[in-house]
This record gives structure tokens, sequence and C-alpha cells, in this order.
């Protein structure tokens, strides 16, 4: 039996902030559903797909009809909470990777993900984040880096004046050898003031066990843009629509 790749796809979110009645991966981009841009380019990566859903989780379930495998994640207690109610999913394709990314990512493109996986694979990395180089990272979480390999991401909130200066931003996406991504998210905990589990929780513990953490810079920026707020997306859409009109020239 061949060794297939997967993705994790996460949709479970609310986007309380959005002020719509549609589940946040929902929401249009360009007249097209944020997921649907996400489930188009991890077509064109992996064989599998895995969603996992929640809020509204009748209404996205509806939307991918019944040819996509999904996953409830009842409550939200965390992005590693939500990836490891896929623990079946990643299980049936030991031996592989899995690729994690937010539902809510519409600008993710084949590209990005295709070359971090050829990095991943080339380098044996245990995981490989995607990463980008924003002039203003802003609150996104910076990586820190050492002889090449990733040694910590370190949220806005917790970064000192020198880690501020860094360029280099976490995307949220990952991909991940699953066999070791089933053993890191059962060594995740909830201490913190949110009392959630955090996939870059997997990140610091690999690096702590002296795993191989690598990012892989994607060639636009872009990508790591999402939306949580009507005025997030309205310049969402404006980005989708400048790189629209970009390709077709």
């Amino acid at each position: 039996m061949s060794i297939k790749n997967g993705a994790v796809i996460l949709a479970a979110g609310e986007g309380k902030r959005m002020g719509s009645s549609l589940p946040k991966v929902l929401c249009p981009v360009l007249g097209r559903p944020m997921l649907d841009y996400v489930l188009d380019t991890c077509k064109s990566c992996v064989e599998d797909l895995c969603v996992v859903v929640g809020f509204k989780a009748d209404v996205v379930r509806a939307h991918l009809g019944t040819t996509v495998q999904t996953v409830l994640q009842a409550q939200q207690l965390g992005t590693a909470h939500a990836v490891l109610q896929a623990r079946s999913f990643i299980a049936a394709h030991a031996g592989g990777n899995i690729l994690v990314v937010c539902g809510d990512a519409p600008l993710m493109d084949a590209k990005t993900v295709q070359g971090a996986l050829a990095v991943h694979q080339q380098e044996h990395n245990v995981i490989t984040v995607i990463t980008a180089e924003l002039e203003d990272p802003a609150s996104y979480g910076r990586i820190v880096k050492k002889d090449g390999q990733i040694c910590a991401i370190v949220e806005r909130k917790d970064a000192d004046a020198q880690t501020l200066q860094i360029r280099e931003i976490n995307s949220g996406a990952y991909w991940f050898q699953a066999d070791l991504l089933l053993e890191l998210l059962e060594q995740i905990g909830n201490d913190n003031a949110q009392h959630e589990y955090y996939l870059t929780d997997a990140v610091k513990i690999a690096i702590e066990n002296g795993l191989a953490v690598r990012s892989y810079v994607a060639d636009c920026p872009d990508v790591v843009m999402g939306a949580n707020d009507p005025h997030q997306l309205e310049l969402l859409n404006q980005c989708a629509r400048r790189h629209f009109c970009e390709a077709v020239d």
C-alpha cells in the first residue's frame, strides 16, 4: 500500500467579529467562500483531506457535501485540540506527512504548499513551518532562528524589543511527519491564560527534544492574510482581486 500525504483544514471557528451569520470560513472572497480556496489548494497537493468543523458544523458540512471527510471539534479549545480531533485521519497516514492549514487563509497557494513539502522531505524535517517576511509583522508570532533551525515562535505579546524587529512570521500552516505529529499533540498542555491547547506548542516540544524544525519562507507574503472583522475581509478581497488581475494579465 502506497503512503499518502493528507491535509487537516481548521474550519471550526465562529469568527464573532465578522458580524456575519455565516461561519467564518464561509465568508466570501471574490464571491467564493474562503474555505473553497483552501480546499482547492489542498486538493492539488495531497491525496486526502479532513476538515475540522465546529461552529455551525451542519452548515459547513452541507457546503462541503459528502465527498470531504469531516471531524467535529465540539468545544473550541485551541488549534492543537482541533488537530487532535483528526487523530484517526492522521494515524491512517503513518509514514507520510500531514499539512495543517487554516480554513480562512484563501491566499495560501499550491506553489507555497508544494515548495514547503519539497523542503520538508529533502531536509527530513519533523516540522516545516510555512512563514513569510512582512514589512510590518504587526501581531503575528515571530520566527526566532539559530543556525538555520527554528528555536522559538514568540507571540507578539511575549516578545522583547529585539524579537519585535524580526520580520519572519508564522503563517499558521505547517507540514508535520504524521507519526510524530500525534506524539507531539499528546504532550501539549493547556497551562496558559486561555486554558487552550496551542499547535505552536508542538513546535516548542519538538525543539526541546532536538527534532528538526525549519521554516519555508513563502515567496509572496500575502499567503498569510486572513480576516477577523469586516474591514480585514474587505482588505483581503482587495488583495485577492489584485492577485486575480495579475494572474490573467
